[in-house]
């Protein structure tokens, strides 16, 4: 039996329809440098048994972050979830509901979302949150675009402390709708001039905070050089639990927060699905893209919730749309809720704690190792380490001695020679003193 339910006419005239000659052109836009010049080394048919066990001996090839003392970060932690959280995550009223269009029938949805944007626009010190995005690098993206139609004007700053990965998704979204970036070089020391680069045409500087190198600065001075010049400051926060141990955001000056919310309530899960953190001033909520549940009475009296705000293109005049994204991560906003609720201020102020605890343990161990040094004077869990020689043939003899140790810079950099000798290492409650002590003795051993 062969699953192939089109013929060469079908697919013939699904393109005429469409008004293109070959499936080639449907890629157009694709730059020719992403396209495979060639089909991969696969068998073109195979039966089900045989692909599952292709499957599984392809997967058998990865190391699980669980198996071995794994230190990677550059903006996807692994830390603990409960277990009640994927238990409660899975309940059928959850697992199977879909948009909450009709509040008379769907409470419960917008109770939770209505809890999650109380407790992200309180980590980040914001008036007001949406009930999510589809994950960090997508919601800085629309903070952008957000200060472009709050501000009128279309450039953007991206600080060189940025994750690159975010910044590659806000040039996207810049490249199609006619505004500009301005990026500032890579900053591994912390040391940049962000408030220098805003000018009379600049709608927001885009700052991390910790940046992608482990550093953390103070941004009110920032957030005034952007205020005196008719400009916004974006925060983005790509391990939210620093927020449990960090003066937010907002108590900075901050003008639109967004933050990739993994670290809460969600696994690794090979990159995805993960979930959008935003947040804004109030005065700035009709601008700000997504959904926005809101409390309300109704007719006797009682609390009941709603959508008080949809400025997506799935609600109004797609030209009048503040966003094209057309949903929210609901199943992992809901477990971040969970595990938040779990954790409560106190618990997430000690596991922050924790993280940095065990992050300063490792970077004195490492900072130990001949030929090694720690770039950052604070950090939170994560930090940069200068190593005698690439950086990336270090991690790969590591991951040969059972130790994943972190991401070499030139995977996120890779135009940036300068910075091969460099790592982003990460440590969160995961890791244990032998993990760390394995770590630094295998670097020993590799350099």
């Amino acid at each position: 039996m062969r699953y192939l339910p089109l013929d060469d006419a079908d697919r013939a005239d699904m393109l005429a329809k469409i008004g293109v000659k070959a499936i080639d052109d449907l890629f157009a836009d694709v730059p020719n440098a992403k396209l495979l010049k060639s089909l991969p080394p696969l068998a073109k048919t195979q039966s089900e048994i045989a692909v599952e066990r292709e499957i599984g001996r392809l997967s058998a090839r990865n190391v699980s972050a669980g198996s071995v003392p794994f230190f990677v970060g550059a903006g996807a932690y692994r830390h603990h979830v409960p277990a009640s959280v994927d238990h409660l995550i899975q309940r059928s009223e959850f697992l199977t509901s879909y948009t909450p269009y009709q509040p008379e029938i769907t409470q419960g949805t917008l109770q939770y979302l209505f809890e999650f944007q109380s407790q992200v626009a309180l980590l980040t010190g914001m008036d007001v949150a949406n009930a999510s995005m589809y994950d960090g690098s997508t919601a800085c993206g629309e903070a952008v675009l957000m200060a472009h139609r709050i501000t009128r004007r279309k450039k953007a700053v991206l600080s060189g402390g940025l994750h690159p990965h975010y910044r590659a998704v806000t040039e996207t979204l810049a490249k199609w709708g006619d505004t500009a970036v301005a990026e500032l070089p890579p900053d591994p020391q912390g040391k940049e001039d962000a408030a220098a680069a805003i000018d009379g045409e600049t709608s927001c500087v885009v700052v991390q905070y910790p940046s992608v190198y482990g550093s953390i600065r103070d941004l009110k001075p920032i957030a005034d050089a952007a205020h005196a010049k008719g400009a916004l400051l974006v925060v983005v926060v790509t391990e939210v639990v620093a927020l449990g141990a960090l003066k937010s955001p907002g108590d900075m000056g901050a003008d639109i927060v967004v933050c990739e919310g993994q670290s809460i309530g969600n696994g690794l899960n090979f990159g995805g699905p993960y979930v959008g953190l935003f947040a804004t001033r109030e005065k700035f909520v009709r601008q700000m893209p997504g959904r926005l549940a809101g409390e309300t009475v109704d007719a006797e009296g009682k609390r009941g919730y709603v959508l008080t705000l949809s400025t997506r293109e799935q609600h109004i005049r797609r030209e009048k749309a503040t966003s094209n994204i057309c949903t929210n991560s609901g199943l992992c906003a809901l477990a971040f809720t969970i595990h938040m609720t779990l954790l409560g201020e106190a618990g997430l102020r000690k596991l922050a704690a924790l993280n940095h605890a065990n992050a300063c343990d490792l970077a004195e161990r490492l900072g130990k190792v001949k030929g090694v040094s720690v770039l950052n004077d604070t950090f939170f869990n994560e930090f940069t380490v200068r190593l005698p020689g690439k950086a990336a043939d270090v991690i790969e003899k590591l991951a040969e001695r059972h130790i994943l140790g972190g991401v070499p810079v030139s995977r996120l950099e890779p135009d940036h020679p300068e910075l091969a000798d460099l790592i982003l290492v990460a440590s969160t409650e995961i890791n244990t003193d032998d993990d760390r002590a394995a770590f630094a003795a295998a670097l020993k051993e590799v350099l």
